[in-house]
This record gives structure tokens, sequence and C-alpha cells, in this order.
């Protein structure tokens, strides 16, 4: 039998090997940190592999180009010497903008840009909203018919226009011929617009899908308050589903800039049948020439830095104009 004296010394061991067993109690700050360490560590995670991207393909090649263009390859001895390399400084930064070849280059670039992407832009936000307002019938056979150029690869896309510039060759020179329509589409005021012509073929599918990927996404809500307003087809395209695509249509823009800033695929095949196109039609095409024909890399290099200058203060400009006009209209609501 148990004693009456001995009840109340079993109850402290009971209650501190129950304390024992209880988890430790953590502050809500403790918490809180560990949390966003968990946070940190899953960004850093999924950042990795953008930062490695980044620095390889990006900043390594950047800063291989800027060290090159600060040197030259120079052969002492009238030429009969080894070579060595030697610091030139701003030399070839020089020799670059005062080449009338690269500014030459630079004005047909801003010539295609002024043609090419006010019509990308246009004639991919038009095919978008016509497929978007259902008038068009088969609209997954038309939308796989109008990105299928853009699976053709750019080379393949010239060679193709190219057969069909050629006189001679062409099915459509010959019919233009039996017409008598004399066109020559490599001559020298139709040659930039026949190479707009290719990059439009190729390009114009693929930023339809993204305008009309981005109509999707409009509420129908706001559509079908705009049909009961009494506004028609073409107004609710225009004044209701345009603006509210509008960051879709900067994007394009900005990368269809970027793009046509590079150009050298296109020209550098028709060059081939035409002598308006020149080694040193674009910009690429200059850097290609100075670093493959001439060897001079180190000018290369320099004409690479300013054409990055170039595309970065454009991109940088489209920026800001759009987030002065979007700050704008926000104000005047």
């Amino acid at each position: 039998m148990t004693s009456p004296l001995t009840t109340p010394t079993t109850a402290p061991a009971s209650t501190s090997a129950a304390a024992a067993a209880a988890p430790p109690r953590t502050s809500p700050r403790s918490t809180r940190k560990s949390a966003q360490r968990r946070e940190l560590g899953a960004c850093g995670a999924l950042m990795t592999p953008f930062f490695i991207l980044l620095v390889t393909v990006f900043l390594i090649p950047v800063g291989t180009a800027v060290w090159l263009s600060f040197f030259s390859d120079d052969q002492p001895g009238l030429g009969f010497g080894p070579e060595r390399r030697v610091f030139v400084g701003l030399r070839s930064y020089t020799a670059v903008l005062t080449d009338p070849t690269f500014l030459s280059g630079l004005g047909t670039v801003v010539l295609y840009c002024v043609i090419y992407i006010p019509l990308m832009v246009i004639g991919a936000l038009a095919l978008a909203l016509l497929l978007d307002s259902g008038v068009v019938r088969l609209r997954s056979w038309a939308q796989l018919g109008l990105f299928l150029p853009h699976a053709v690869p750019g080379i393949i896309a010239a060679v193709i226009w190219l057969y069909l510039y050629t006189p001679g060759l062409s099915p459509v020179v010959d019919l233009l011929g039996k017409a008598d329509i004399t066109i020559d589409f490599l001559g020298v005021h139709t040659v930039v617009p026949s190479i707009v012509n290719i990059a439009l073929w190729s390009n114009l599918g693929y930023n339809m899908v993204v305008f009309y990927a981005a109509l999707q996404a409009v509420p129908r809500e706001v559509i079908e308050a705009s049909v009961v307003d009494g506004a028609g087809p073409v107004r609710t395209a225009l004044q209701v589903k345009a603006p509210l695509v509008r960051s879709s249509i900067v994007m394009v823009a900005m990368f269809t800039l970027i793009f046509a800033l590079q150009l050298f695929t296109e020209p550098m095949l028709l060059s081939q049948s035409t002598p308006m196109i020149s080694s040193r039609f674009s910009p690429s095409m200059y850097i290609y020439d100075a670093a493959f024909t001439r060897n001079n890399y180190g000018l290369a290099a320099a004409a690479s830095v300013v054409l990055l200058v170039c595309t970065v203060a454009l991109s940088y400009g489209v920026t800001r104009w759009t987030n002065r006009s979007n700050a704008a209209e926000e104000e005047a609501r």
C-alpha cells in the first residue's frame, strides 16, 4: 500500500519528464529569419543558372571584346618581323568612327529599322487582332500557317528569296515580265525593301503569336462592355484591345529593334548576286569583314563595342520613353 506521504513526491518527477519531452519553443523572430533564409536559398538556386549563362554568354565575350579593342597586331621591320600585340588605346575606335563605310552601314541599318519595325509591329498586331476577333475560320490552321515561316532557318529563308529575286530563275520575275512590269528586286533603290520583305516573312508569324497570347489575357468583360456601349469591331480592336496589350507591343518593338541592328544573314547571302550589297553593307558585316577578311581583330572588337553601345542606348531610350508615357497617362487619369 502506498503511503499518502509518498504521493506528492512522484508528481514533480512526472512534470519534469513531460517538460523534457516537450519541444523547445521558438520565438517569432527566429522563425521569420529561418523563413527568409529558405526564401533566399530558393531564389539563389533558381537564379544561379541565369547568372551562369549571363556571365558565360554575355559578360565574358563583352569583356574580351573591350580588351581586344585596345590592342593591335603590328609587324616591325617593314612587315617582315614577327607579329606582336601592342597597346594602341582608342586608335581602333577612332578608325571605326571615322570610317565612311562603317557610318554608311549605320545609315543603312537606320533606314532598315525605319521601314522594318513599323511594318513588323503593325502587321503582327493586325493579324493577332484579326484572329482574336473570331472572323477567321480554322483559327488554329491559320496560326500554324503564319508561324511556319519562322521555323525555317534564316539562311534557308534567304536562299529561297534569293531564288525568287533572281531574274531568269524566279517565276515571280517572269510573271511580272509577261505583264510588262520590270522590277529589279536587288537594285540600288529596292535592295533594302527586299531585305525587309525577307525579315517580315520570317518573323511576322512569331510576333503575331506573342500578340495573340497577350490578347487572350484581356478580360472578356471589358470587350463585352465596349460592345454594349456601341463600339464596332474596328473601334473595339483599336481603342480597347490594343491599349490593353501595350506592354507586349513595347516588348516586341524593343526586341525587333535589337535584332534589326544586328542585320547580317540576309544581306550576306544576297551579296553573292548583286553589287549593291558590299562586304560592309551593315555594321555586322563590317565586323565580319574586319575580323576574317582583313584579320584586324582590334578593329572588329572596337566596331562590336560601338554597335553594342548603340543597341543599349536605343533600348534604354525606348524603355524610358515608354515609362514616361505610361506615367503621363496615369496622371491624366
